[in-house]
């Protein structure tokens, strides 16, 4: 749930309808203006905390949610959030230039599975792996490689080890992709579906437009 557009909508509703009371109980009912503005701020508060309420329940029924669930997921997201400024910070501190496309593309794939995840919440079921495992991994692995790198001097064993890790590294990126993969996959059925109903829509109409052999014609 967009928190900024939920503000605006929740004041959109409230504001108009405090002033709108204040107008009510000062010219209709011939309130003075202290208990107009009394009445206004208390009209326009509820006014505002039912427009987060009905908001909030339409956006869990859309997602098929409960607010147990919900206050959850975002607890999980908002860790994962942590986790995730800390790998970038760590790819960025890495010192190899060669890998820096691998290194950026890593990142873009974790952010892109946060996002979804953050518009979609119901889509955390789908990336369990990713938030309770492969996240965990990339973060302490890539942590301990930037202060590996950062060493002046390397010698043959830290240079085997710096290898090594950025194997793994890649090998993580892979499942990376794996979960973002999983996550859209019910995206995926559902385009793979829409197209099968238009290829079938496409060869029925020119089924339906084929001329009709003259020859063959009852006579």
């Amino acid at each position: 749930m967009n928190s900024f557009l939920l503000f605006l909508i929740r004041t959109g509703v409230s504001l108009p309808t405090g002033v709108i009371t204040w107008f009510i109980c000062m010219f209709a009912f011939n309130q003075d203006f202290f208990m107009s503005v009394v009445y206004a701020v208390a009209i326009g508060t509820a006014a505002y905390f039912i427009t987060d309420g009905v908001a909030s329940h339409r956006f869990l029924k859309k997602h098929a949610l409960t607010r147990k669930e919900y206050k959850f997921i975002q607890k999980q997201l908002k860790e994962a959030n942590g986790k995730i400024m800390r790998l970038n910070k760590a790819m960025f501190q890495i010192r190899h230039f060669p890998s820096i496309k691998k290194r950026i593309d890593f990142i873009r794939v974790t952010k892109k599975i946060y996002r979804l995840t953050k518009q979609e919440p119901k889509r955390f079921y789908k990336a369990e792996k990713f938030y309770y495992a492969h996240l965990d991994s990339a973060v302490e692995i890539a942590e301990k490689y930037a202060l590996l790198s950062a060493q002046p001097k390397k010698n043959y064993d830290l240079q085997e080890t710096l290898s090594e890790t950025r194997n793994t590294l890649e090998k993580l990126s892979f499942t990376l992709e794996e979960d973002l993969h999983e996550i859209l996959s019910d995206d995926i059925d559902d385009l793979h579906f829409e197209m099968d109903v238009v290829r079938h829509t496409i060869d029925q109409k020119k089924l339906d437009n084929k001329p009709i052999d003259e020859s063959r014609r009852l006579k």
